[in-house]
């Protein structure tokens, strides 16, 4: 009978060390971050160098990469 109660005990102790373990390998499971969608590009209308919209200096014949670029342009 004692033998029994040991062995049901150690079985259990084992089911519950694997069960853990389980859980443990799931939490660590990182998920990948989301890919970024491209940006849109767009060309300097003085160099031609592809900046992205969001970074583009609007002026009046097109977008530039930068201040000076518009000014040179535009006069």
């Amino acid at each position: 009978m004692r033998l029994l109660l040991v062995l049901a005990v150690v079985l259990f102790g084992i089911w519950l060390w694997r069960s853990n373990r389980e859980v443990k390998a799931a939490l660590k499971e990182e998920k990948p971050p989301p890919a970024q969608s491209p940006l849109d590009m767009v060309s300097c209308t003085l160099c031609s160098v592809h900046v992205a919209v969001d970074d583009a200096v609007q002026g009046r014949k097109g977008p530039y990469c930068c201040a000076d670029h518009r000014q040179r342009a535009e006069p």
